[in-house]
């Protein structure tokens, strides 16, 4: 960690079990997704202006009008991805500040990201490269399509909202695996969980969510 974020007061582990206190009342139970929040420095994913602020329950915006989500959504979607079960290759799409995908990184064997904006790529690259973290592939890429060459996935997480579900990404699930997905326009939106069963993919809606749109090109 920079030398510049240690001994800071709102780093501090007291801080953050706060945090995860607090995502327990709000239903979150999974231990390792837990561990993974109190382990991993949010703080280091925001700009240093609002630093302060890292470890309070909201979305806090990270440039190019794109946000880091809120740590409750960053479990809730994490949980719901794991459900219980080991995963070994996760895509994630939508790298956005890279925190999303460090709390993966330390859950999972292997995590592929993609990220259509280059800028937050390569900082989402340094910050996990900093934090030790080495078992991550990034890809600058339209994420709606995926990343089907390292498919099938055991779990796919995407952080931007499609206003349906795409084909391509259900494409890459291996069976029974989990898509975890916010569907639907403006404040209308839907966190989705798709299984790929032997009777096809089968839905489920976790909750309302408010989360920035996924953009495609159309190819």
């Amino acid at each position: 960690m920079n030398a510049h974020w240690q001994g800071i007061g709102f780093t501090s582990q007291r801080t953050r079990e706060r945090l995860i206190q607090r995502l327990r009342t709000m239903g979150i139970h999974d231990e390792r997704v837990l561990a993974a929040m109190l382990h991993v420095p949010r703080h280091t994913f925001v700009d240093e202006a609002l630093a302060s602020r890292a470890y309070e329950d909201t979305a806090l915006p990270i440039g190019h009008n794109q946000t880091i989500s809120q740590p409750y959504i960053v479990a809730r979607m994490t949980e719901a991805l794991l459900a219980g079960r080991p995963l070994c290759r996760v895509l994630e799409v939508g790298s956005g500040s890279g925190y999303q995908t460090a709390i993966l990184a330390a859950l999972v064997d292997e995590v592929y990201s993609v990220e259509r904006i280059e800028p937050l790529l390569r900082l989402a690259r340094r910050r996990l490269q900093d934090l030790g973290y080495r078992n991550f592939r990034f890809q600058l890429s339209d994420g709606g399509w995926g990343w089907a060459e390292h498919g099938p996935y055991d779990g796919i997480l995407v952080t931007a909202a499609a206003t349906e579900l795409p084909e391509a990404l259900c494409g890459q699930l291996a069976p029974q695996a989990r898509l975890v997905i916010p569907v639907g326009y403006g404040e209308q939106q839907q966190l989705q969980l798709i299984t790929n069963t032997e009777d096809g993919y089968q839905r489920e809606v976790l909750e309302t969510v408010n989360f920035v749109p996924l953009v495609r090109d159309e190819h």
